[in-house]
């Protein structure tokens, strides 16, 4: 009984252990079907992780002109709030001022004991005297009446600027909070390109923004263009203040790109607009959907050096016209302000502004 035991232990734990080694090789069967190159994402290509890159930068345009706009929008509502709040103040001093002189003419009556004007000239030992004197209170009467609608109108005013106050603290707080939103997309679009940039070599990574989305070379200028070329195109600009804003975009060929920002060191692209034609003494809005209403819209055929010129069908970019089908403009976080062709991205219409 004991010889035939043994055999059966045997081939139970022989059983035991084919099991584990099949269990061991189904599992690193599984692992493999899931982790090997059979069933991986394939790599993308350096062209297609430059069009996906480019994709994210137009994305995080459109979400930096929303800024852009919401940010001017909040600061309006910031300096209406400060307005309200100063001619708030104002008014209260004036109410107080107000109620002083109430107040004197109060106490002057409570000192006079108030006694009935027929007793009081009855009693009078010097009738005319008396006459004359309730023909000053009867005026101080009137100065009081004028001081009581003094005080009330104060203080509606003052209700009035405290409700204008409240709404635009309502508005100033959901602008803040849209900002919140519109930041937090921009940083997560320019994390996403710099994720997918950090696949690259250096030397791929150097060629984003210089290729089109089918990885063919643009014909972009470098960002140094020379000094003599900036005097050239602004002697062609068709006015003297076209001329000192291309002046100006050329004298800021290199510098960074900086979502939001709008010089003297770094721009985005209408940032750059702005200054610039800041720069010829004159205002523009700040975002490149306000931009292309400003002035008047141009055809492409009609270009001339200091044209605003427009892109993609949200008009989420803009550049400087120079001359030459070329354009200065501030292009992404991963170029500087540069020399370019205007046809590099989908034209969608220009303005001029001066």
């Amino acid at each position: 009984m004991g010889t035939h035991r043994r055999p059966r232990q045997r081939a139970t734990g022989g059983g035991r252990a084919r099991t584990a080694a099949t269990l061991t090789l189904a599992g690193a069967a599984t692992a493999a079907g899931l982790g090997g190159t059979g069933h991986a994402d394939p790599q993308p290509t350096a062209a297609q992780v430059r069009a996906r890159v480019d994709k994210l930068y137009q994305e995080a345009e459109v979400a930096t002109e929303k800024y852009n706009g919401t940010k001017e929008k909040a600061d309006a509502a910031e300096q209406r709030l400060e307005d309200l709040r100063d001619e708030a103040a104002r008014k209260e001093d004036r109410l107080n001022t107000a109620r002083e002189a109430l107040g004197s003419v109060a106490a002057a009556q409570y000192r006079s004991g108030g006694l009935d004007p027929a007793l009081q000239l009855a009693l009078s030992s010097d009738p005319d005297r008396y006459l004359d004197g309730a023909a000053f209170a009867e005026r101080a009467g009137s100065r009081q009446s004028a001081a009581v609608g003094r005080v009330r109108k104060e203080l509606r005013d003052i209700e009035q600027l405290r409700g204008a106050a409240r709404v635009e603290v309502a508005s100033l707080k959901s602008r803040r909070a849209e900002l919140r939103r519109h930041r937090e997309t921009v940083n997560s679009k320019l994390e996403a390109a710099r994720r997918l940039l950090s696949r690259l070599t250096a030397e791929e990574r150097a060629g984003v923004g210089e290729a089109t989305a089918d990885g063919a070379p643009r014909a972009s200028r470098a960002a140094s263009a020379g000094p003599r070329e900036g005097l050239a195109t602004s002697a062609q600009a068709p006015n003297s203040r076209a001329a000192a804003a291309v002046a100006y975009a050329y004298r800021k060929l290199g510098s960074p790109y900086v979502w939001g920002a709008t010089g003297p060191n770094a721009f985005d692209c209408s940032g750059l607009t702005q200054a610039a034609y800041r720069a010829a003494g004159i205002s523009l809005p700040r975002t490149t959907y306000a931009q292309i209403d400003t002035g008047r819209r141009v055809s492409r055929s009609e270009l001339l050096p200091g044209d605003l010129v427009f892109f993609y069908s949200g008009i989420s970019h803009v550049g400087i016209y120079v001359g030459n089908g070329r354009m200065i403009h501030a292009p992404n976080p991963s170029a500087p302000v540069r020399v370019a062709p205007v046809d590099e991205m989908p034209f969608a219409g220009a303005a001029r502004v001066a």
